[in-house]
Formats: C-alpha cells, structure tokens, sequence
C-alpha cells in the first residue's frame, strides 16, 4: 500500500475524551474513530489490525477441533426467557419489537442460540463436538470507556463445546486453556489464569486470562510463591487469628452518640477496634431482605455473595427499607436477636465472642458479642475482600493484588442450557442424555487495545509483527531523487511479491513528520532509503521496538527483511 493513497488520519493532540493509553493512540493513530459512547468506526489500519487478531484466534481454534459457525446477532426472546437469561443478563439486553409485536434480543452472547443448533444432535456418537463463531455482541453497558476496552458493540469469538459427561467436558476445557494461552502469546500479551466468578454465564467453574496493565478494571489477586491467582470476586486468603478476651456472660447495650462508621466507633470511649466489630449491610434478594454479617474492617465483595446465595437480584437494601425491617439507620445494625430474616455471615467471625455490633435502634450499640450465642448465622459464605499482604491460602507467603484487564474467559457451564432447551443425546444404552456444555469468549477489539496497552511507548504504538497492521514501512527520504525513488520503489516491489505487508511512505512531506507518523503507529520495522545511503549501495534498517538501526547493502535488505518477519509471525 502507498501511504500517499491511504486513510491515515493520524492527529498532532490527543483525543480529549481518552483515558487509557489504548485509547489515545488508536484514535491518533488513525485506527478508530468514535461514533458515540460505546461504539467505534474501525478505519483501515484498524481493520487490518482485527482482521490478524481473528486470523490468530481462527488458526488456533481449528487447531484443536474447532468448527467455525455464523449464527444470527438477533435472537427471539423467547429463547432468553426459556433460560431465565432475559432476568439475569436483563440489565445490559438490547431489546426491540419488530413490527409483528415480536420481542427480540441483540445478541450479547451465544450460549442459547448455538444450544437450539445442538437439539439436532441426537446421539452419543455425534460427541465431541467443538463450535465456535466470530460475531458481533451488543451489550448496554452502562460505563462505556477507554475506547476498545468497554464498549456496548463489539466482536467476539465465542465458542462452545458439547460432551456426554463431565470427563469430556474437562478435556475440552484444558484445550480451550492451552489454545488461549498461545493466543494471547501471539497477540504480545502476557498473562495471568486466574479462578473467576461465572456470574449470570452461570455453571461450576470458570477462569479468567488476566492481562496485567493500569488501565484495567480487574484487580487480581496472587501469589508470587505458589502461583494462586484469582479475580478479587473469587479470591480467597488466611487470616491472622484474633484471640478474643472474655466478655459479658450476656449482651450488653449502650449508648453511642454520633457514632455513625466503624471508625467512628473505634474511636468512641468504650467502643472496639475494628477487628472486634460486627458489621451489618441489609441487601435485598428480590423481594427479600438478608443481613450479611462481616468483620468490622472488611469489605462486601458483592459477586461474593451473590454467588454465595445464588441470585442475581440483589442490591443494597435503601436506608427506608432498612428502618422499616429494623427500626434503625445505617450505623446502629445488628443481628442480635433477629429472627424471620435470612442471615449470613463471613467465616472469619466464626466462633468469634466479645464483639461490638449495632443494637438496632439509633445511636446504641451491644458490647460482649458472642457469634455462636447471640446470632442465628443461616450461612457461612467467603464475603470479604482479599487485601495485598494477606496469607496465601495454599502456601501462606504474602498475597500481591495488581490492576489487571480480562483479555479472555472459559466457563464450565454443566447442564443448565441443555436442559432448559431441551438438548440431549441417546447415550450407548439407549438412554436420553441431557449435553454437558463449555462457553468459551475472546473479545476481539478488546484484545486489540489490551496489545496496544502492553506495547507502546512515549513515541506511540510498538505492535507484535504478528498483529501490526503493516511489517515494514519503507520511507523515501527524498521524492524529488529519482535514484532514491527507484531504490525504494524496487525494494518496495520485491517486498510485495515475497508476501511482506508492506507499506511505502511516498509523501511528499518532510522526513520527520514520516518518521513520527511510522512510529505512532507503530510499524515493526523501517527501511530508510535516502540519497546518502543509496549512492554507498546501503540503507538503513530501524528496528521499532528496540529504536536499533543498522545499515544494510541493498542488494541483501529483501532477504534481510523477510528472514526478521517469518520468524515473528508466530511470536517466535
């Protein structure tokens, strides 16, 4: 391509709108451009840019069975409705009605629609089966940001397996870990497996690929001896013990005024320290009201919980619920007492006793707490949030947290769709067999932006050869030399032909400019061919990342070029 011909809209300034990295220089690099919050115009170089990540993907999923699907992007509710989705993922549906009064769903997601192709399997014979599609996924995300990162359209490669038991199931799973694991070394991204919450996909396992980088929304708990890692709404850590004195042989009430917070608490005369507090949150679960109990300087987890209850109407009950249920505001709870009322607690306060927690009516608190004695306790759930420096759970040395972005999320989903839509297989006895499913994503322009995230510089974007919209640029230093202009256009030709993605700056602009337009967006390798270096038989080879150049003799810098790309292809 010549990039006198081409759509390069690079810009001087930066977007006012970015916030990550991956954002600025995509849309200063002339990849993107924003139509509004939550959607992107892929320009040509982005274009090329999605069209390698999806030749990765594609390579690596047929490479362990997969069969490549183009199912619809709009679905009728019916089948959401069937699956109890249209509640769970209700928040984020796209929904519309076509003229016949029929409700539909822009798809953000795939698990009913490839579940109705797969009633069509009818025996135990026909398994294993591997689909996968790469699609578009609307979802109405409502913190649409940093560009490519969250957005409310997108592409994504989802695929999904079909077993006749859970054994099948597990071998699908580990080579959907294997097949992620050598895409996301391809697309120049490092990352992290870590145990996850299914959510609202639902099943009884899930993990995770974590990209570690400061612009991501995750944070990721670790741990650098044994390799533990999981999402902060999975993890779990040990806790120092907390040996507790003897207190009151029963409750007892006293008063606290202005104390409104834990901290207001621990400082009040005759109050305790945080770790000796009882903290009460009333959440509703629909319709109905739970109290969750945790240790005063710990923090809800709310997928924690959720998860822990199984539902996903859940919310922090309004400060008019909590007086009606309890007769006091927020800062005076507690469990003490309370009966009717579903209750659940962190096990950290398992066996706890002389604690301090709220006395249920305003500006008074209960000293002497004993948990076993005192509380009704429904359920032991994990609740808390795991903190830097805690314990491993597995080996004990100290946990790391760090920011971190979802590149990638495989899910064991069991039976659940299968059986709500009616997908089963004659097994070898005869017998009706409800499929055993796995859901497996990778979001394509999220990927993209994660890989510009973990290669760029403070010139622009330094991407993989294996994804970088160009390998080569070639820029003419001069375009009024004719001996320079035919050098050029003679390695330009000879590039092509040997299957080099090639682009050759024949602008008429200064070197400069064309210098910092190749780096901003972030072209692998640069041939310099100048008066200087043509009339000596060399030019100049300069590598992006690194910044090296080397002098090459013309009559090699074909090979020369072509030797460095084939090898990085693959990120060898």
């Amino acid at each position: 391509m010549r990039w006198s011909q081409a759509y390069i809209p690079t810009l001087r300034d930066d977007p006012a709108d970015a916030e990550a990295v991956s954002h600025r220089l995509l849309v200063r690099g002339g990849f993107v451009r924003r139509l509004m919050a939550g959607s992107y115009s892929m320009l040509p170089l982005g274009f090329r840019v999605r069209a390698k990540v999806m030749d990765i993907i594609r390579a690596e999923m047929n490479g362990i069975g997969g069969q490549e699907f183009l199912l619809p992007e709009l679905h009728p509710l019916e089948i959401w409705q069937r699956t109890g989705r249209d509640v769970t993922m209700g928040d984020i549906l796209f929904t519309v009605e076509d003229q016949h009064g029929t409700q539909l769903v822009l798809g953000p997601t795939h698990e009913e629609i490839f579940t109705t192709v797969a009633t069509e399997l009818t025996s135990y014979r026909q398994l294993p089966q591997l689909w996968y599609h790469i699609q578009t996924k609307f979802r109405d995300e409502p913190r649409a940001r940093s560009g490519l990162l969250r957005v409310k359209e997108f592409t994504m490669k989802d695929s999904y397996s079909f077993d006749i038991d859970e054994a099948g199931l597990d071998i699908q799973f580990t080579n959907h870990r294997g097949a992620y694991t050598r895409i996301f070394t391809r697309l120049g991204l490092e990352t992290v497996p870590v145990e996850a919450s299914s959510g609202a996909m639902g099943g009884t396992e899930s993990v995770e690929f974590m990209a570690p980088s400061p612009a991501g929304e995750d944070d990721v708990v670790h741990c650098p001896n044994c390799g533990y890692a999981a999402n902060t709404e999975k993890a779990m850590s040990a806790v120092a013990e907390v040996v507790d004195e003897p207190g009151p042989a029963a409750p007892e009430e006293f008063p606290t005024p202005g104390v409104r917070t834990i901290q207001d608490l621990a400082e009040f005369e005759g109050g305790a320290s945080p770790e000796r507090q009882v903290k009460t949150l009333v959440y509703m679960v629909g319709e109905e009201p739970v109290l969750v109990l945790l240790r005063g300087d710990h923090e809800l987890v709310e997928q924690k919980l959720m998860d822990g209850i199984g539902a996903t109407d859940v919310r922090p009950a309004r400060e008019d619920e909590i007086r009606e249920l309890l007769g006091a505001d927020p800062g005076s709870l507690g469990a003490i007492g309370v009966a009717g009322i579903r209750i659940v607690a962190d096990p950290v306060l398992r066996g706890r006793s002389n604690l301090v927690t709220g006395a249920n009516s305003d500006e008074r608190h209960v000293r002497g707490v004993d948990i076993e004695r005192d509380i009704q306790v429904d359920d032991w759930l994990d609740l808390r949030l795991v903190r830097a420096g805690e314990p491993c759970p597995r080996c004990g040395e100290a946990l790391d947290v760090f920011q971190a972005i979802e590149v990638g999320h495989i899910f064991k989903l069991g039976t659940v769709h299968a059986e709500a839509l009616g997908a089963s297989v004659l097994d070898a006895e005869g017998e009706g067999v409800t499929l055993v499913m796995g859901s497996y994503g990778i979001g394509v322009e999220r990927n993209m932006a994660a890989a510009v995230e973990a290669n760029h510089d403070e010139r622009g974007i330094v991407w993989p050869v294996s994804i970088a919209p160009y390998e080569i640029v070639v820029t003419v230093v001069k375009m009024n030399d004719e001996t320079t202009v035919a050098a050029a256009e003679r390695i330009y030709a000879e590039l092509v032909a040997g299957g080099v993605d090639v682009l050759i700056d024949d602008r008429d602009a200064r070197p400069g400019v064309k210098f910092n337009d190749a780096e901003l967006i972030g072209i692998p390798y640069r041939i310099t061919v100048g008066p200087r270096g043509v009339s000596t038989g060399v030019v100049e080879v300069t590598e992006r990342r690194s910044g090296v150049s080397s002098e090459v003799p013309l009559e090699e810098v074909t090979t020369h070029i072509k030797d460095l790309v084939v090898s990085q292809r693959k990120g060898i």
